[in-house]
């Protein structure tokens, strides 16, 4: 049974190619997926973890971790004397004291180097030998005036910095310009991926970053022969209140655990999506046994007539389509790996240390196992099916049998399949709660299920709908192509699917893209009217009121912070409380007053969005104000305004900033608001910049940049997704070739006679094209509908939480998924039309 398995595979290997093709596709993306995260967390935690080697033991603030100081009543970090009686208990070699914050490099344009929120500023602390061991210097030497700085080899390559050039930084304090001392190279304890790290001497660093005399933490290195533990437990014994201790390997372990949440993340998305284009290929290998089965009738009854047992010939078939998924599975790791290095290559940062691949014997065996039983399960319908004809009626039939039609019960439970689906993902969405999106998921699987198997009753229609077309353009190829293409319904069906699930998918991300982007620019610049927003250019920078100061001397500028103060409860309910300038507010932001006036901010009342007063408050009404610091007051209600409640510049309560400042001697601004004399433009833009001292830690920007920075990356999330359908798209594609292939194989004769009655090659490529058109048409057609349902229903879900969320249908994204999925029926259609038109008309009508 093998060795005929092995002989039929051969005799039949054009015909399995393209299955091969597709496992392979399938399996070269899971094993991708999985090579690449793999390779991902090693380096993450490599990186991450590199460094702490050389740190036996850390003491930091109780509640920092070796992360930020301690904010409190007291002086945060630990004082450089606990450092110094650290470095004198017993096995303790050196004791360094760290401080760090943020701090961001320009480039000679002054702007921003690095991307992310890990633009990083440090102290230079260097030994007894006048070197720190956390970094290595290739040029030059670390700071030892307080005008001078060390950048990290990446970032001084970006900026195509020297030592002695003078480089601008911004920190949390302002900007100011320094000369570079040195350019060294450092592990993943001082600088994570993508960042910069610049560092300062002792004094300047805590004065940018702490308070003088103060650090961070105070790293310890062991004297040789001193156990780690034992060292902890003598420097725990000699610790000050108010701090702890950990070793480097406690520290280390809780950096790779971090550190691997981004990869694992990326790693389970592009798995989900390998999946999705397996469950594509499973059609594209049905359909190709379903056409191979039922063209071997008479073999596998001649078979049969000669003593072979059903599970015999059933073994056979099966023993195919593990041979074809295991050679299939092989080829498909093989690429897998090359497909992991790309994956790397474009999700990993430009600066990120290349690394190993790595291989698993987990990620061999879920490749080799997924390929080989893939085929197998997608066959066995099909040899079922054929095993159920009789031997005898097998070898009496004049063609091949064909497979059963759709029956009733099939289609009964497909329909209710549908109509359970739709039901399901309706209730979600109209019922929204917790549950909702499980429910629309469920839902969702079920409408899926139900379409597919009501594809091939849904062939007939759709063609009879476009036959007129087909028909006023190509009177006898069009007539051809529409009784070809339903000639075989449920081979249509299966064939249209694949494509249907990789338009769905697409079809509804788009609509959730779209409608999540025009919220985005409604939330960011529906209440906007200044000409620009100061912000801090990546995260990890904190603005203050002392920002704005500058800008309040710019002759015709107006200005206004938005100071933002924690802690509050205001009436007993809990409340964030932002400042303003009472006197330019007004012009700054979009106000739609319901009740009072704002006028009222400059008289220390406040005004407060309809959302957040409710029924409950009302203009004129003294509300009890209470301050997690012990702070009391009382405030009074001077407007209530219109607002979306997740508006990102319009407050819920504003308040004039010489009440914020009352209560909070250091509110967190999170932009400043700006209006200018000549409007927005490239002098006013430097105006602005060069008063905010230049510093490349903050964004000036205007309503374009605001809404390209808050929508940017729902474009590019959505780019990736695309880029990651194309696979299933692809194994569509090649779905469609194959069925069109074996429909030539079939109607060889068919094809030799009408060649004989006057078709013309190019007709015949015609004919094949539009049947082509009809399979990509059918499968895009459901598949658009279904993805802008359930885009439909996932987005009202999202209406309870956010406010303002509406429906968009994105027609040119739509209509540019159904071209795609039309051009790719096309092209897939060329080799088949190819092989058809050259069919030999002797040949083919000699056969009997």
């Amino acid at each position: 049974m093998f060795r005929t398995a092995l002989r039929n595979v051969l005799a039949h290997k054009a015909r399995l190619l393209m299955t091969a093709f597709a496992v392979m596709l399938g399996v070269t993306f899971i094993s991708g997926s999985l090579i690449y995260g793999d390779s991902a967390n090693r380096a993450a935690t490599a990186r991450a973890t590199d460094g702490y080697g050389r740190i036996a033991v850390s003491v930091f603030p109780d509640d920092s971790r070796g992360g930020a100081a301690v904010a409190g009543d007291g002086p945060p970090g630990v004082d450089a004397a606990t450092v110094a009686a650290l470095a004198k208990v017993a096995g303790v070699a050196a004791a360094t004291g760290r401080v760090d914050g943020f701090a961001a490099v320009a480039d000679r344009d002054g702007r921003l180097l690095g991307h992310g929120p890990s633009h990083k500023g440090a102290n230079f602390a260097p030994g007894a030998h006048g070197t720190d061991p956390a970094y290595r210097f290739t040029r030059g030497s670390g700071p030892t005036r307080d005008d001078a700085i060390a950048l990290d080899e990446t970032t001084a390559a970006k900026g195509g910095y020297r030592v002695g050039d003078t480089v601008r930084v911004g920190t949390n304090q302002g900007a100011a310009s320094y000369t570079l001392s040195g350019i060294f190279r450092t592990d993943g304890t001082a600088r994570p991926a993508g960042g910069s790290l610049t560092l300062f001497t002792d004094a300047t660093a805590q004065r940018l970053f702490l308070r003088p005399g103060r650090y961070a933490k105070a790293d310890l290195t062991a004297a040789p022969g001193t156990g780690v533990r034992d060292l902890l437990g003598r420097v725990e014994s000699a610790l000050p209140p108010g701090t702890g201790a950990a070793t480097g390997a406690q520290l280390a372990r809780i950096q790779a655990n971090l550190a691997t949440n981004d990869s694992d993340t990326m790693s389970q998305i592009l798995v989900g999506f390998a999946a999705v284009a397996l469950f594509t290929a499973t059609f594209l290998i049905s359909n190709t046994f379903t056409m191979l089965v039922s063209r071997r009738t008479r073999e596998l009854a001649l078979m049969r007539a000669v003593g072979a047992t059903r599970r015999q010939v059933r073994r056979v078939l099966l023993t195919e389509s593990l041979l074809v998924g295991a050679l299939a599975s092989a080829a498909g790791l093989a690429a897998g790996t090359g497909v992991a290095a790309l994956l790397r290559t474009v999700f990993a940062a430009d600066d990120a240390p290349a690394a190993p691949l790595v291989l698993t014997p987990g990620t061999v065996l879920t490749s080799l196992l997924v390929g080989t039983v893939l085929p197998m399960v997608a066959a066995w319908l099909p040899i079922r099916r054929a095993m159920a004809i009789p031997p005898v009626a097998a070898l009496g039939a004049a063609e091949p049998a064909q497979p059963a039609r759709t029956g009733s019960l099939r289609t009964g439970l497909c329909a209710a399949l549908l109509l359970a689906g739709v039901g399901a993902a309706a209730y979600g969405a109209l019922s929204p709660g917790r549950d909702s999106r499980t429910v629309i998921g469920v839902g969702a699987a079920l409408a899926l299920t139900g379409a597919i198997g009501l594809i091939p009753l849904l062939a007939r229609p759709f063609t009879a709908l476009l036959r007129p077309l087909l028909t006023r353009l190509h009177p006898v190829h069009g007539t051809l192509a529409a009784r070809n293409t339903v000639r075989d319904p449920r081979r249509t069906g299966a064939t249209a699917a694949a494509l249907a699930i990789a338009l769905t998918l697409a079809s509804g991300l788009s609509v959730l893209g779209a409608s999540a982007a025009r919220y985005l620019d409604r939330a960011t610049t529906h209440d906007f009217t200044a000409d620009y927003l100061v912000k801090p250019a990546e995260g990890g920078m904190r603005m203050t009121p002392d920002t704005a100061a500058p800008l309040k001397g710019l002759p015709g500028v107006r200005s206004s912070p938005l100071d933002q103060s924690t802690g509050y409860r205001l009436g007993g309910v809990p409340s964030v409380l932002t400042g303003v300038d009472p006197a330019t507010i007004g012009g700054l932001l979009r106000y739609d007053v319901i009740e009072g006036s704002l006028d009222s901010l400059a008289e220390g009342r406040i005004a407060v969005a309809d959302f957040k007063a409710g029924p409950a408050w009302r203009v004129g009404q003294t509300l009890p104000l209470e301050r997690q610091d012990g702070k009391r007051g009382s405030v009074t209600i001077g407007a209530v305004y219109r607002a979306d409640e997740q508006s990102n510049l319009l407050p819920s309560i504003t308040a004039p900033d010489s009440l914020v400042a009352r209560y909070d001697s250091a509110p967190s601004t999170a932009g400043v608001l700006v209006d200018t004399p000549g409007g927005p433009g490239r002098a006013s833009l430097g105006e602005v910049t060069r008063a905010l001292g230049d510093n490349p830690a903050l964004a000036v920007l205007d309503q374009a940049g605001i809404r390209a920075q808050d929508s940017g990356d729902i474009g590019e999330q959505l780019n990736v997704f695309y880029a990651l359908l194309s696979m299933a798209l692809a194994i569509a594609a090649l779905g469609i070739a194959n069925t069109l292939a074996m429909s030539v194989l079939e109607r060889h004769k068919e094809i030799g006679t009408l060649r004989a009655l006057g078709v013309d090659r190019s007709g015949v490529s015609r004919m094949i094209r539009l049947e082509a058109l009809l399979l990509g048409g059918l499968g895009a057609t459901l598949g658009t509908a279904l993805g802008v349902f359930l885009g439909w229903a996932l987005g009202r879900t999202l209406q309870e939480s956010v406010a303002g969320y509406a429906l968009v249908l994105p027609w040119g994204r739509l209509a540019v998924g159904v071209l795609i999925a039309l051009v790719g029926a096309l092209l897939a259609s060329v080799w088949p039309a190819r092989r058809a038109a050259r069919t030999d008309i002797a040949a083919a009508t000699a056969v009997q």
